[in-house]
C-alpha cells in the first residue's frame, strides 16, 4: 500500500534524495522547507506521517512538533543533525514517535517508517485493555477512562499498553520501554518518569496519591488492577 508523508527540512539535497528513495519504495513524499510552509501543508493535506527537521531556520522543529501535537496524533519522526540527549527528551515529551540522528541512510529512514507505522496503524491488532476504568483499543490507538476518550501521543500510549498487559505486576523503570516494543527509543530513566506523569495527568490520577499507576520506589511502575 502507497504511503503518503510530509517532509519539513530546509536541506535541498536531502529532500532530494528521500523524494526519490522513497518514492521508489511506496512512499510518496511532499516536501517543505520550513516550519510555517509545512504547518500549512499538514493542514491542507492527508499524511500518514511526517519527517521533521529539528534544526530550521525561524521556526524550529521542537516548536513545529508542539504546534502539531496541539491538534493532531500524526506519527512524526524527527531528524536531527545534533547529538544532545536533551533534544532528543524534549522531541519525545512533546509527542514525537521517533527520532533519527543525521546523518543517516534512506534504507535506515525507510525502515524507521515502517515501524513507526506498524506501531500506529489500526490493521496491527484487534486487541482491547480494559483496567481500572481505563480502555485501550491497541488496533484503533485510542484510550478512553470512563468511557470518556483522552488523547495520548504515541510513546504514551505504548506505555500505557505495556503497563495494562501486565496490570498489577511491577514492570522495572528500565525495562519499560521494552516491553512497550520501543527498543529504538533510548532515553533516561528521568524521560520515562516524565512520561509516566503525564500519563497520570491524562488518566485522572492525582499526583499526590496515584492510584492507577503507582510507583515502586527503586523498582518501576505497576498498573494497579483493583483501585478502591
Amino acid at each position: 500500500m502507497s504511503l503518503r508523508a510530509l517532509l519539513i527540512d530546509d536541506d535541498a539535497r536531502l529532500s532530494e534524495l528521500l523524494v526519490s528513495y522513497l518514492g521508489d519504495h511506496d512512499v510518496a513524499i511532499d516536501a517543505a522547507r520550513d516550519g510555517a510552509s509545512g504547518l500549512d501543508a499538514l493542514a491542507r493535506g492527508t499524511y500518514d506521517l511526517v519527517l521533521l527537521d529539528v534544526m530550521m531556520p525561524g521556526m524550529d522543529g521542537l516548536e513545529v512538533l508542539r504546534r502539531i501535537r496541539q491538534k493532531s496524533v500524526i506519527p512524526v519522526i524527527m531528524l536531527t543533525a545534533r547529538g544532545d540527549e536533551a533534544d532528543k527528551v524534549v522531541g519525545l515529551e512533546l509527542g514525537a514517535d521517533d527520532y533519527v540522528p543525521k546523518p543517516f541512510s534512506p534504507r535506515e529512514l525507510l525502515a524507521r517508517i515502517r515501524a513507526v507505522l506498524r506501531r500506529t496503524q489500526p490493521e496491527v491488532t484487534s486487541e482491547r485493555l480494559s483496567v481500572a476504568g481505563v480502555e485501550v483499543d491497541v488496533g484503533a490507538r485510542t484510550a478512553r477512562v470512563a468511557g470518556e476518550g483522552i488523547e495520548l501521543t504515541g510513546l504514551e500510549l505504548d506505555i500505557l499498553v505495556a503497563l495494562m498487559r501486565r496490570a498489577g505486576r511491577v514492570v522495572p523503570r528500565e525495562a519499560l520501554l521494552s516491553e512497550a516494543g520501543r527498543d529504538d527509543v533510548v532515553v533516561s530513566e528521568r524521560t520515562v518518569d516524565v512520561h509516566i506523569s503525564h500519563l497520570r495527568k491524562k488518566i485522572g490520577d492525582d499526583p499526590r496519591a496515584p492510584s492507577r499507576i503507582r510507583t515502586v520506589r527503586g523498582v518501576g511502575y505497576v498498573f494497579v488492577k483493583d483501585t478502591a
